[in-house]
């Protein structure tokens, strides 16, 4: 059974903060160490070390390059556009000479994805890696006004922003982290330094991943960059849930050092958590009464044959005032696609007799997050009302029937051991785009060829 790991972005979020914390968590090192060997990639070296931020003894994870491959890039220097002590020289982007960013390199998804796919990472820790460059290449992309496979980007393309996504991916598949929970990142403000010239926080890249994958950020008063493109990139690929559980037990920490100096801690805290012990015993109450349901197909289970049976749904309900019906049926078509089991809305009129909507939708409990989500991101409304209800439902199951015209399924609902039949919508709807016969010649057939057989 995988983990659920809840990051707590603070003091931000970066990538060798990330790795820092899920080797403090356990993640093998060995592991690790053979995937970065394997890697089409030179010039490199990394480190693991404790240090003490704020007090705080905390794991540091650090890529040393070499002089070629030497890379201090936008997130690590010449923050609010000042010179730091100690790294004035030629590691200013866009200030030096064509000479000193001559051994720069500079890759596109396309170069990075073989580096990928020809490394020793399991499958699963591909995919993750692969979807985090994905991320910031499409940010990047807006952010240049250019095609994604056209983009070839300094900080993304740099040694050391691979090694740190990579060991990302590989740890978190090691951990076998099923679940991530990070419900907001910290971010600073000011204006930093970086290739292009001096740009705000949070930095274009940050910003477009935020917007296009509807994280949540909280501005605070800390002066400098916290939340770096491939940090933000790394909560956007691998996010499940931005809310923690009510209550939960918390099994074991691992604290992450950054390489900046603020007035916050600077260090990023994983956890593995668990739902409390009481608050689970609930949770699993409810699906004890309805995992023989939650298919819907109860007609397949024995002990539902030929009697009404019991089940608990959760229905969820909110007023709209300012949305129009095209609006409501582009919502309809993402919940039922995401779960929901109806979905149904109705016009009222509301206080000083404003016309508006009353949006209803049922569902499973283990859903009700992703379409509590789904209504908050398309619709205006900011508060969603639910109450739990028990059900009476038929024992049913789905078949394929033949008709003149190809296959067909239908639900086969049994009740005081009779059954009635009812053809599904789409597999119709199908057969009738393909055969170009009218839909209700189709259905008709279906249900008078049934009541033949009664």
């Amino acid at each position: 059974m995988g983990k659920t790991l809840y990051l707590e972005c603070y003091s931000g979020i970066s990538g060798d903060m990330t790795v820092a914390a899920l080797l403090d968590l356990g993640a093998d090192r060995s592991v690790l160490d053979r995937v970065l060997k394997s890697l089409k990639v030179s010039g490199f070296e990394t480190k693991i070390s404790r240090v003490v931020k704020s007090g705080i003894d905390a794991c540091d994870f650090d890529v040393v390059l070499d002089k070629e491959h030497e890379n201090h890039d936008h997130d690590m220097e010449y923050l609010h556009g000042h010179h730091h002590e100690g790294h004035e020289r030629n590691h200013a982007h866009g200030t030096g000479t064509a000479q000193d960013h001559h051994h720069h390199e500079h890759r596109g998804i396309k170069e990075i994805t073989y580096i990928i796919e020809h490394s020793a990472m399991t499958e699963n820790a591909k995919k993750i890696a692969l979807r985090i460059f994905e991320i910031l290449a499409e940010a990047e992309s807006k952010a240049h006004n250019v095609p994604v496979d056209q983009v070839h980007f300094h900080e993304v393309g740099a040694v050391d922003s691979i090694v740190d996504i990579v060991s990302v991916a590989v740890c978190l598949d090691n951990l076998d982290v099923t679940e991530v929970i990070v419900p907001v990142l910290c971010e600073g403000r000011g204006t930093v330094r970086c290739q292009h010239g001096i740009l705000p926080i949070p930095v274009p890249a940050v910003a477009n991943i935020v917007s296009a994958n509807h994280l949540h950020l909280k501005m605070t008063e800390v002066e400098g960059e916290l939340v770096t493109p491939t940090g933000a990139a790394i909560v956007a690929a691998v996010k499940t849930k931005d809310k923690l559980p009510e209550t939960f037990e918390i099994q074991k920490i691992g604290i992450g050092a950054g390489k900046r100096q603020y007035e916050c801690p600077g260090i990023l805290r994983a956890m593995f958590i668990s739902e409390s012990t009481e608050q689970a015993k609930g949770r699993d109450k409810v699906k004890a009464q309805t995992e023989e349901f939650k298919n819907s197909e109860i007609g397949n289970n024995p002990k539902a044959e030929n009697q009404e049976t019991k089940d608990t749904i959760i229905k969820m309900e909110t007023n709209i005032d300012d949305c129009s019906g095209e609006v409501l049926g582009f919502v309809m078509e993402r919940l039922m696609k995401a779960g929901a089991r109806d979905v149904h809305y109705v016009p009222v009129f509301m206080k000083k007799n404003r016309p508006a909507w009353v949006l209803n939708v049922i569902c499973k409990e283990e859903d009700m997050e992703t379409l509590q989500n789904i209504i908050f991101e398309e619709t205006t409304t900011i508060g969603i009302r639910y109450s739990i209800m028990e059900r009476t439902i038929l024992p049913r199951e789905t078949r394929t029937l033949p008709t003149p015209w190809g296959e067909v399924q239908v639900k086969v609902c049994t009740l005081n051991g009779k059954e009635q039949l009812y053809p599904e919508y789409e597999s119709v709807a199908q057969l009738s785009r393909e055969k170009e016969i009218p839909f209700t010649e189709i259905y008709r057939y279906i249900v008078l060829a049934n009541k033949d057989k009664e």
